[in-house]
């Protein structure tokens, strides 16, 4: 049995390195462990101690042992962003969506058809029709008019949720939440793959991402990054830190932020290595969407200063 000074010694070695990286995240309860392996023990203390939820740190912990048994040693740095080390679908993929563009800039997030015509006119690239309706007349009726309102532009064009509406009215692509992921029967997310449809999925940590990987969607949306009040999240706001570390990972996927980004976030956003930022209430909320939207397309297409 390995004596828990020698976890002591690595958990104080990877809080050490990367206690900086993710600031401002109170301490979680240690899960149980489910190895006697050191290296996977000193991890999962140090995830939970930097604030990462259960599932999220022995996702982190998991991996921390694959690394180590893979290079013969323990390193307590880099942090672990080798999709081997976490299980992710070997490239080429197993299971994959319908591509979409490794970049997808701005997306916007939008209410209804007439709000995805207007920013789609503006010359958004990206739209997304978020209709929230128990109506499914209604919502045959909505997604069939944003179809429409795109039409002669270059936009590309997902449903939120309403995926079947989304195949008949012939949408671009589609995107889920993790829970609507999850109630997809294997028939059902077949019958979705087959389609052509292009399929983003959302992600809030470690464990959401290799739940979307094991579908291949055709790009990742990884948030809150900030605090939003627009829906109420089930997880804290993961912050910039976080985000790069996730943008390294899943860096195979287009990747698009979303939470709260203002415009003066849109640098250290995509400093992380996301191609996309989506945005809702910058655009909805604006005096003059149409400039609004210029100006952050305009930010998009500035030049960054990725980390080395």
């Amino acid at each position: 049995m390995t004596p828990m000074s020698d976890v002591h010694a690595m958990l104080h070695q990877i809080l050490q390195h990367h206690a900086t990286t993710f600031p401002g995240f109170p301490a979680q309860p240690t899960p149980a462990p489910t190895s006697p392996d050191p290296v996977y023990q000193a991890a999962l203390l140090a995830s939970s101690a930097l604030g990462f939820i259960a599932h999220d740190a022995q996702s982190i912990a998991r991996a921390w042992q694959a690394r180590t048994a893979r290079t013969g040693h323990f390193a307590p740095t880099p942090w672990p962003d080798e999709p081997q080390d976490f299980g992710l679908q070997a490239l080429p993929r197993a299971r994959t969506f319908a591509p979409c563009p490794q970049r997808l800039g701005l997306y916007a997030v939008l209410p209804d058809a007439a709000w995805v015509g207007r920013m789609a006119r503006a010359g958004v690239p990206t739209v997304q029709l978020r209709y929230k309706s128990d109506d499914p007349a209604a919502i045959a009726r909505e997604v069939a008019a944003a179809v429409q309102a795109v039409q002669g532009t270059p936009a590309l064009l997902f449903i939120n949720d309403h995926w079947r509406q989304a195949m008949e009215a012939g949408a671009y692509g589609v995107h889920l939440g993790q829970e609507d992921l999850d109630a997809l029967q294997p028939s059902a997310l077949q019958t979705l793959q087959s389609s052509g449809l292009r399929l983003g999925v959302s992600t809030h940590g470690y464990a959401e991402m290799l739940r979307a990987d094991a579908v291949g969607p055709s790009y990742v949306a990884m948030g809150a990054v900030f605090p939003t009040t627009l829906k109420k999240m089930a997880t804290a706001p993961q912050g910039v830190g976080r985000l790069a570390a996730y943008a390294r990972l899943m860096q195979s996927y287009p990747l698009v932020a979303i939470g709260g980004i203002g415009t003066d976030q849109f640098g250290e956003v995509l400093d992380t290595g996301v191609g996309s930022i989506a945005v809702v209430r910058a655009l909805v909320n604006a005096p003059d969407p149409e400039d609004a939207a210029r100006r952050l397309m305009d930010r998009m297409a500035a030049p960054q200063h990725p980390e080395p």
